[in-house]
């Protein structure tokens, strides 16, 4: 910690850290922050482009990108004190489907025709992309993929059906695995490919989750949809790899330490405020006991995460497994409490609230985050896989 420490507090970090403070003190709109801040993953097309484009403009979107194409640059320490700014900010999250997930792999993985055509779009916020990966039969055990394309010339004719597909309903494009050989391992015969959801014979259906917040997730159908063989990623059958870098990518993100610490911030304010009678929900050792173990679960998962990112050499494997499990594990844990400290409101304001009662509405949110959340836990790849990964890595199992 103390390398790390003295990295944060040097004048060029400090310079960065400024930046970023003033940047989003002057320019993150008042009702994006507000709905993140009530722990919302939902946000609107039109907020998230009407975001990404005001941060482009400021020269912090794709901020891991090489400059060369158009992204930031940034170091290290820099991303990291921009991740932990923006949480603590309430500022929402970045189109993670294009610029944290797709942009790299195209990166590390694409032609340069193909980064020419596609990577411009996602910095730009013009395209929106979803993660065409799990399916029925096929989310923690993703090598199980029966979603087939075929080669015929020069298109792959796809059919079959894709799960869980975050903002698949908004999302303009769509990148996927699918299966393109059956006859040997299934880790073998998986293809990575890029599909225009206005394609003939796409259909999009959007689930509605118990939270009630509104739709996130889908599930997509593809009957004989025709896509450009320009259109894959790397080799045929090279997919599960490009897939892997992709969600190795995805459970360092997945650990949400910044953004848990701002959600664990907003549970101690609301412990720390007085209620009508004048008391404090802090002022009950079991409320303060149950906070201080958060702090330092918290904190644990912190640390890991500091040796991992800059104590390290090479890529993470084990180790993103690990941040995954505990990142989500906890997260989940400070929602929990804030519905458990919330009282009986939090259970049953979800369809009885009153939003004339800032209260009702603050006990009704955490009610829906905690729901909404608990999928963070299954996403790219449940806690069941996350153990089995650093059984297998770490422990040579």
């Amino acid at each position: 910690m103390q390398a790390l420490d003295g990295n944060l507090t040097t004048p060029n970090a400090q310079a960065f850290r400024h930046r970023v403070k003033t940047f989003l003190a002057e320019n993150l709109p008042a009702h994006i922050r507000d709905q993140v801040n009530q722990e919302r993953m939902d946000l609107s097309k039109d907020d998230q482009r009407m975001w990404h484009r005001i941060v482009r403009a400021h020269g912090l979107a794709c901020p891991a990108w090489q400059k060369e194409h158009g992204g930031g640059g940034l170091s290290d320490i820099e991303l990291y004190i921009l991740e932990r700014e923006f949480a603590l900010a309430g500022a929402p999250r970045p189109m993670i489907y294009g610029a944290n997930m797709l942009g790299p792999a195209l990166i590390a993985h694409g032609t340069a025709e193909q980064q020419r055509r596609f990577l411009p779009g996602i910095l730009e916020g013009d395209t929106f992309w979803c993660q065409g990966f799990s399916e029925a039969n096929a989310g923690s055990d993703l090598a199980g993929i029966k979603c087939s394309a075929r080669l015929v010339g020069d298109e792959y004719i796809i059919n079959g059906h894709k799960m869980w597909t975050s903002e698949g309903h908004i999302a303009d494009w769509m990148f996927g695995i699918f299966r393109t050989d059956s006859s040997g391992r299934k880790q073998q015969g998986i293809t990575f490919l890029l599909v225009d959801l206005k394609t003939s014979g796409i259909v999009v259906q959007p689930i509605q989750t118990f939270d009630g917040t509104g739709i996130e997730i889908n599930q997509v159908f593809f009957d004989e949809v025709r896509v450009p063989a320009s259109q894959r990623i790397g080799d045929e059958g090279a997919g599960w790899g490009i897939a892997k870098s992709v969600l190795t990518s995805e459970r360092f993100g997945n650990a949400e330490v910044s953004r848990s610490l701002a959600s664990l911030e907003r549970l101690k304010r609301f412990c720390a405020d007085a209620r009508a009678d004048g008391s404090r929900l802090i002022d009950k050792d079991s409320v303060a006991r149950r906070l201080v173990e958060l702090d330092m679960a918290l904190g644990a998962v912190e640390r890991t995460e500091i040796r991992f990112l800059f104590h390290s050499n090479g890529e993470a494997g084990s180790e993103a497994a690990l941040l995954k499990l505990r990142g989500t594990e906890i997260q989940n844990a400070i929602l929990a409490a804030a519905v458990d400290l919330m009282g009986a409101k939090a259970c049953v304001e979800i369809a009885d609230g009153d939003p004339a009662h800032p209260e009702h509405a603050r006990a009704s949110n955490a009610f829906k985050a905690h729901m909404n959340y608990r999928k963070t836990m299954i996403y790219g790849g449940s806690s069941e896989i996350q153990r089995n990964i650093l059984a297998r890595g770490v422990l040579e199992l």
